[in-house]
């Protein structure tokens, strides 16, 4: 049995790394720690074609998130094991797996308070990621280091303009239920964004327009 304790304490809490490592090996999981991916925190693949089970995690996750998004991907495996395809990803069973897998960890009082209360809550109801419980992730997120601000969409004014990675141009509009209309300028076609959406404010001259 191989010792990944060493290798996780970079990238998780301490106390977490030999859980993580005995499940692993229990598993025979092909456990890779992945290069940043803005559609995804991690993933999990089932056995295919000769190869076992994979599961990936981003590699800049602040440690709490590391952790949490590791539970995640082996509740995956743990519900493949027991239904195989038979059950939806995200579905009542993943659910109780999610909450049996998180139970030690939580009993071992790993997370920062503020992060235990907001895990518990988001207990109550699992979603697919992390990301989409807007609690759990702000709580998560004070917790990266940061080189630099980020600005989410619900930071700006309405009307503000600001920009994606990939170089497409919004203005804020008003606010949907849990998410925020803006208006794409090159094309004039709403999209509906995440509040925690991570954009770059910018101003745009009246002249631009």
């Amino acid at each position: 049995m191989q010792d990944y304790s060493g290798t996780l304490r970079k990238y998780m809490p301490e106390a977490a790394a030999p859980i993580i490592s005995r499940w692993i090996n229990d598993t025979g999981c092909l456990f890779k720690i992945a290069k940043s991916r803005s559609t995804k925190l991690g993933d999990y693949r089932a056995p295919f074609r000769g190869a076992g089970h994979r599961i990936s995690v981003n590699h800049d996750l602040n440690p709490f998130s590391f952790l949490i998004t590791t539970i995640h991907e082996f509740a995956h495996l743990q519900t493949w094991q027991q239904f195989k395809h038979r059950v939806k990803p995200h579905g009542t069973e993943w659910k109780n797996n999610f909450k049996i897998l998180m139970d030690p960890f939580l009993k071992l009082h790993i997370f920062p308070s503020e992060i235990t209360l907001a895990v518990i809550k988001y207990l109550e109801n699992p979603a697919a990621s992390s990301c989409t419980d807007l609690n759990l992730f702000r709580t998560l997120k004070s917790f990266d280091k940061q080189s630099e601000q980020i600005f989410t969409v619900e930071m700006l004014s309405d009307k503000d303009h600001f920009r994606l990675k990939n170089g497409r141009i919004f203005q804020k509009q008003e606010k949907i239920r849990k998410r925020y209309k803006c208006l794409e300028l090159r094309t004039n076609r709403m999209y509906l964004f995440s509040p925690i959406a991570e954009v770059d404010p910018i101003e745009i001259n009246k002249k631009e327009l």
